[in-house]
C-alpha cells in the first residue's frame, strides 16, 4: 500500500519554521511535518517552493533566515522535474481560476502524483477548489 502523497506550500512550509505564537494553525502543520518526516505520508513541492518561503523569511525575519533556510533544506523536500502534464494543468488551473502561476504550480503537482495540495491559502482554496485535490490546513488531519 502506498502512503498518501501531499503538496505542501509556501503557506504551509513557513509555519515548519516561523515563530508558532505568530502563526495561525502552527500545530496542524508541524503535525504535518512530523508526518512528512517519520515517512507517514510523503510529500513533493514544485523547485519555486524555496524562493518563495526564502523570499518571506528573509524580509520578515533576516537575522534567522539563514539558520532557517538551512533547516527547511535539510528536510530534502522531494522536487519533481517540470513535465508537459504538470505545466499544462498549472496553465489551465491559472487561466480557470484566475489564480498566480505560483499557487497553481503546487496545486497541479497535487493533481498530476493523485495527492493532496495543502495550503493556508483560504482564498486560493475558495477560487479553486473546484478543481479537486485541495484541502485547507485547518481542515488537514494526520494519516
Amino acid at each position: 500500500m502506498s502512503i498518501p502523497l501531499v503538496v505542501p506550500d509556501a503557506s504551509v512550509i513557513l509555519k515548519w519554521v516561523l515563530p508558532p505564537d505568530d502563526e495561525p494553525q502552527a500545530g496542524r502543520a508541524l503535525m504535518l511535518k512530523n508526518a512528512v518526516l517519520d515517512e507517514d505520508i510523503q510529500a513533493l513541492v514544485p523547485a519555486l517552493w524555496l524562493y518563495e518561503v526564502g523570499n518571506t523569511i528573509t524580509r520578515r525575519f533576516p537575522d534567522y533566515a539563514a539558520e532557517w533556510l538551512a533547516a527547511l533544506i535539510k528536510f530534502e523536500l522531494e522536487e519533481p522535474p517540470p513535465s508537459r502534464q504538470w505545466l499544462s494543468m498549472v496553465l489551465e488551473l491559472t487561466n480557470n481560476y484566475g489564480v498566480t502561476f505560483y499557487d497553481a504550480a503546487y496545486h497541479a503537482l497535487a493533481i498530476v502524483h493523485d495527492g493532496f495540495f495543502v495550503t493556508a491559502d483560504i482564498r486560493y482554496a475558495d477560487r479553486a477548489s473546484d478543481a479537486g485535490n485541495i484541502v485547507l490546513l485547518c481542515d488537514w488531519t494526520p494519516v
